[in-house]
């Protein structure tokens, strides 16, 4: 292959740009400090378009996939273990770096209006840019060390941007929380780096497959381990059953933080993770169950939480968990490439969701509970048209992009023989039902009817900057999905893996693609008996089970729970160990203990410095006659002898 794609300028732009802006942002004039903060990404998606291009066949001499490039300078080398920093681009990291540059450019522009007059402006900025580096490095990573460098960054970068506004006790408490959860995932995906060095040799993708491709009887064994531990740390990443708990307090940052990281691209990094290693999930039918059960479960119960939320943020979280669930529960049944597409429309939709509801926040001069607004169509058309199709698409109605991409993954989950194909297709079309039916309540309660708070009657304009964007990921939310399954999966067959196809008809894929519009339907139907036609039948239904009511209010306890059994326990322990044995017996003993000392030491020498000069003549006296002692002790000693000689000597 001749010339270089130059993959290295797209992490690289960022990182500058972070850099700058958090060195000497603060001095910059704004315009300044968003130039460069907008010219990094723009940079990095051109060059990701560029490479992308080449690598299509536009450009004769980029015309081939995996494209490699490495650093000439080493990184380890000890004995036989060779990593080095090797960036690939083949079908799967393609598609995710368009995404993750294009999603990102747009949000780093609808970012320029949102944030305008937040004093913080320049400091975001670069968090953001901090943010896109360590996330295409994850995307572009070779191997396995590189890809958890840039998964603890997006971690990183996501505990800056979810407590940025650090002043607030809720976003501070919010950014520890999300940190200190991740952590629990991100030592399962050190633990399994460490199994697959261990086994294999080596940490690069390619080679670790193509030992398991001269090994076709290797199955199960250490290979369940390995896909268990990665597992664990794609929940911790993508917010799945049981480390989820981190991603609804998220929505403590910017908006556009929330579309950008919570909902576009670092929540998905464990989807992208499991498909980069799919070879290894192959050999584990255990695994590929456990991974498909935890999605379908996690859909279902997020979904759930979702139907009683009031903030506008907290209702989208709880969908981005939901709509996670589907994409894991596509990698589950091996339909990876349906699992990919998901996430490619999901960046779409959800990332305009997220957009729509920072619009109307900043109308509002802040205010997030959809019981205080409604009527909002007539003030703000392009967002109510826009978030119209990104609902539309997230319920999976034709023709937008979520009926695509979502109707491929329970198609494959029906197909599915190893765990319950059809239950499977059964939780996640009960999970469709209510999707569109928590989607369609946001619809009617902050856009219909009648304005609810003096916020929403005196609602101000969106600016041009946050509107472009909108508009741009509208139109794909619409037209997103027509690249069909067939032609996407075809494209991403050598990176991800053929999409199981067996005893499946065109016949029965459109059948369950009209069930599945049906449910929605459904969906949109009760929605609108709800909170159009008798918009106080929630509160009586609310009324008449009370106990359910509650439960889904309180998100199942699931926090009170890990606050019981796992944060008190913690607490109490660290506050009986650390307070009193090391800190009180400890620590306190020795430093009593040298304290005593000192103070016994101190007593006797401040003596020495007493200001009275009678004392300092006493002192010199003892001090010469001690000195004088030392010296005639020795002589005392011989006197006897010398006696006896003057004796004698008198005696002659």
């Amino acid at each position: 292959m001749n010339g270089s794609l130059y993959l290295w300028l797209i992490p690289l732009l960022p990182f500058a740009g972070f850099l700058l802006n958090g060195v000497f942002g603060r001095r910059f004039p704004k315009w300044l400090a968003t130039t460069i903060g907008l010219a990094a990404p723009l940079v990095s998606f051109a060059v990701a378009v560029n490479a992308a291009r080449g690598l299509l066949g536009f450009a004769p001499a980029y015309a081939s996939l995996p494209y490699v490039e490495t650093c000439p300078v080493g990184w380890i080398n000890v004995g036989a273990l060779h990593v080095g920093f090797s960036f690939v681009l083949d079908q799967l990291s393609m598609v995710m770096l368009l995404v993750v540059t294009g999603v990102g450019l747009l949000i780093h522009i609808y970012s320029v209006g949102y944030m305008h007059d937040d004093p913080g402006y320049a400091r975001y900025f670069s968090f953001l840019n901090l943010f896109l580096f360590f996330m295409t490095t994850l995307v572009l990573a070779g191997n396995a060390l590189l890809m958890f460098i840039g998964w603890e960054g997006v971690g990183l970068a996501s505990y800056l941007l979810i407590g940025f506004w650090f002043y607030k006790p809720s976003a501070a408490n919010a950014g520890k929380k999300a940190f200190l959860v991740n952590r629990i995932g991100d030592f399962g995906f050190l633990i399994g780096l460490f199994l697959i060095l261990a086994n294999f040799g080596t940490l690069s993708f390619s080679g670790v497959a193509a030992k398991l491709a001269t090994s076709p009887a290797w199955h199960g064994g250490v290979l369940t381990a390995i896909a268990l531990f990665l597992l664990l740390g794609a929940t911790g990443k993508s917010a799945q059953l049981p480390l989820y708990i981190w991603l609804p307090d998220a929505m403590e940052g910017p908006t556009p933080v929330s579309a950008l990281i919570h909902a576009a691209t670092m929540v998905t990094a464990g989807v992208y993770m499991i498909a980069r290693t799919h070879f290894l999930f192959d050999r584990s039918p255990f695994a590929l169950g456990v991974v498909a059960i935890v999605g379908a479960a996690t859909a279902f119960f997020a979904a759930t939480m979702g139907l009683v939320q009031n903030d506008i943020k907290r209702v989208l979280a709880y969908s981005t968990i939901s709509q996670l669930g589907y994409m894991f529960l596509g990698c589950g049944v091996a339909a990876y490439s349906a699992a990919i597409f998901h996430l490619m429309t999901h960046a779409f939709f959800k990332g305009l969701l997220f957009l729509a509801a920072g619009a109307v926040i900043h109308a509002l001069g802040g205010e997030q509970d959809m019981r205080k607004m409604g009527g909002l169509w007539k003030k703000m058309p392009v967002t109510f048209a826009t978030m119209t199709a990104a609902v539309l698409a997230i319920c999976g109605i034709f023709p937008f992009a979520g009926f695509f991409s979502k109707d491929a993954i329970l198609y494959a989950a029906y197909l599915n023989n190893g765990v319950g194909g059809k239950i499977l297709w059964g939780v996640g079309l009960v999970t469709a039902l209510l999707t569109s039916l928590y989607m369609f309540r946001l619809w009617y309660m902050t856009f219909l009817g009648e304005p609810r708070s003096e916020a929403a009657h005196h609602s101000h304009a969106t600016p041009n900057s946050m509107l472009a964007p909108m508009v741009i990921l509208g139109v794909l939310s619409l037209c997103g999905g027509w690249i069909g399954m067939e032609r996407f999966g075809g494209f991403l067959a050598p990176a991800a893996g053929a999409m199981p196809t067996a005893h499946g008809s065109e016949h029965l894929e459109i059948i369950l693609s009209i069930v599945a519009v049906l449910v929605a339907l459904e969906g949109w139907l009760i929605a609108d008996k709800y909170y159009r036609r008798k918009p106080e039948r929630p509160a009586q239904l609310a009324a008449a089970v009370p106990g359910c009511y509650k439960t889904l209010t309180h998100k199942y306890y699931v926090d009170e729970f890990y606050g019981a059994i796992c944060v008190k326990p913690l607490l109490a322990v660290s506050e009986y160990v650390l307070d009193w044995i090391v800190d009180v017996a400890i620590l306190g003993g020795a430093a009593w203990l040298l304290a005593g000392i000192a103070t016994f030491v101190g007593a006797i020498l401040q003596r020495w410095q007493s200001g009275n000069l009678r004392s300092y003549a006493a002192w010199l006296a003892a001090a010469a006659a001690a000195a004088l002692l030392f010296i005639l002790v020795p002589w005392a000693a011989a006197w006897p002898a010398s006696i006896h000689f003057i004796f004698r000597t008198a005696g002659r």
